[in-house]
């Protein structure tokens, strides 16, 4: 295996559904090359992005309906009307989206009439060189697509109903019953497979785009997968779950400071034994997907590699779980062998034991230092720049972070769970250590990311931008309001290019063979 080679650079972090436009979320249309073109002038080298799967209820891409389908939202109503696929004055009745967040209630059936009257335009009057494209597209990826387009065809059939609620026989993948089934839905199945092709379609074209103008994409892959999902349906075996498909050990994090009964977050752990037993097999094709889809995975709660913490399902709180230990050397080892490049981002955030710290270790990974969690005080904090490693890769925040505006000016019982005095406590060392008086402590942070040792460095866009609060992406074990952060056309200017390239330039993060 040859190994990834980390330069010294910088990228950003917004994920597709953020980009402006007019669909109501963001899509993979025009609005792509013009954020890569800001990239490409901001001296970046990596785009960093959430999960681009299918979400369910909550809209989250971290409890997505599988861990290898693309998000069909992020389906271009334009490119739809350049296809052919649908006329120009369909466009017409699109409804009055905000601009600065995603309506998912609004946007999700409207986005799907229009993908359903597609799919009538191309099962009546396709090309042929698209049918056989199609054609092409599902034997190759069958190995998941068959299992998703039923999945998704059933779940619609009954009111899209989680899938252990189904009907026995549907539930439990009976051949005769589910062969009756998907006959009378075979349209849907079409249907679905149908929307995965364009989505890739359209995915590969960023990537083109991406290519030529030397960016990469870091993708993210969570451990877990949601419980109704296609891959818990298709694939039983492999999860902890009893003869009527219902979980009988679950994931999460035991007690801490912050809780004091842990967090029950409810995904089904993997039966890793019988994983191990057929050489990691669904793994490995997770992984050479995702690989096809961006040049660098961060797989996201990493220390459940070594052991995850394992909750009776029936338990109603994390507190009677135990740390089950598992397989990650193994799984890691058999990645080794199989992929060219492991080009991988350990997410080793929050209380990490050595166990986690040898395993990410031992295969090279580069681990995260996020610098809203540097300053409680300690000049020993890993967190804290000069005790950065090169082989590492730095944040402001991330995608479950508040902005840093948002965290510089919070207050208790508000925007934080922090008491008062910790605050303050908090804000006065940061500017004390940053040598800041705290007016612009966005770009304070973003010049001592880039300023760190370590290899890489990543900000999200709501940081350069110097949002408050109301840029923040999500807020763990919340509900509602989360993933619907949208950037506008106008934000992502030229002064703020300009100023990315020069600390970019100044801390030596300059994509090679670039001048300032």
């Amino acid at each position: 295996m040859t190994t990834y080679v980390w330069l010294r650079a910088c990228g950003l972090l917004l994920h597709p559904t953020s980009l402006p436009g007019p669909d109501g979320i963001g899509v993979l249309d025009g609005h792509v090359e013009h954020f890569l073109d800001f990239l490409t002038a901001a001296g970046q080298t990596y785009w960093q992005i959430l999960p681009l799967v299918p979400t369910g209820y909550g809209d989250s891409p971290y409890a997505g309906l599988s861990a290898f389908a693309g998000n069909p939202l992020l389906i271009a109503a334009e490119t739809l009307v350049e296809m052919g696929l649908i006329p120009r004055e369909r466009l017409h009745t699109r409804p009055q989206f905000p601009a600065d967040r995603v309506d998912y209630g609004t946007v999700i059936p409207w986005k799907q009439a229009l993908l359903a009257e597609a799919f009538e335009r191309f099962a009546t009057g396709a090309p042929t060189a698209w049918r056989t494209d199609l054609e092409t597209f599902c034997r190759t990826e069958a190995y998941w697509l068959d299992d998703y387009a039923q999945y998704r065809a059933l779940k619609d059939a009954h009111d899209n109903r989680p899938w252990h609620t189904w009907p026995t026989a549907l539930r439990d993948r009976d051949p005769t019953a589910l062969t009756s089934a998907l006959r009378e839905l075979g349209k849907a199945v079409a249907a679905q497979q149908f929307q995965q092709w364009l989505f890739f379609k359209q995915w590969q074209r960023v990537r083109t785009a991406c290519r030529k103008r030397g960016i990469r994409i870091i993708g993210d892959a969570p451990i877990f997968v949601a419980y109704d999902s296609a891959d818990v349906w298709a694939n039983r075996a492999l999860f902890k779950l009893d003869a009527d498909g219902r979980p009988t050990h679950v994931a999460g994090v035991p007690p801490d400071y912050f809780s004091p009964t842990g967090q029950r977050w409810g995904n089904p752990l993997y039966n890793w034994q019988r994983m191990a037993a057929d050489g990691f097999t669904w793994w490995l094709s997770r992984m050479r997907h995702l690989f096809g889809l961006v040049d660098v995975v961060r797989l996201d709660h990493f220390r459940g590699f070594a052991a995850c913490w394992s909750i009776p399902a029936k338990a109603p709180t994390a507190a009677t779980g135990r740390w089950v230990k598992t397989p990650g050397h193994k799984l890691f080892t058999a990645m080794k062998k199989t992929f060219a490049l492991l080009p991988i981002i350990a997410e080793d955030l929050g209380v990490i034991t050595p166990d986690v710290t040898r395993l990410r270790d031992d295969f090279g990974f580069p681990g995260m230092r996020v610098l809203q969690f540097a300053f409680g005080g300690d000049p020993q904090s890993h967190d804290l720049p000069h005790n950065h490693v090169v082989n590492a890769v730095v944040y402001t925040g991330t995608h479950d972070n508040d902005t840093t505006v948002g965290w510089y000016a919070s207050r208790p019982g508000v925007s934080s769970t922090r008491e008062a005095e910790t605050i303050e406590r908090e804000r006065a060392f940061c500017r004390r250590y940053l040598n800041s008086d705290g007016v612009e402590i966005h770009w304070d942070f973003i010049r001592a990311a880039y300023a760190s040792v370590a290899h890489t460095a990543i900000v999200p866009v709501q940081d350069v931008l110097g949002l408050g609060s109301e840029g923040r992406m999500n807020l763990p074990a919340s509900e509602r309001g989360n993933w619907a952060w949208r950037c506008q056309v106008d934000n992502l200017t030229t002064a703020k290019a300009t100023r990315l390239r020069e600390l970019a330039w100044l801390y030596g993060r300059l994509p090679s063979n670039t001048a300032l």
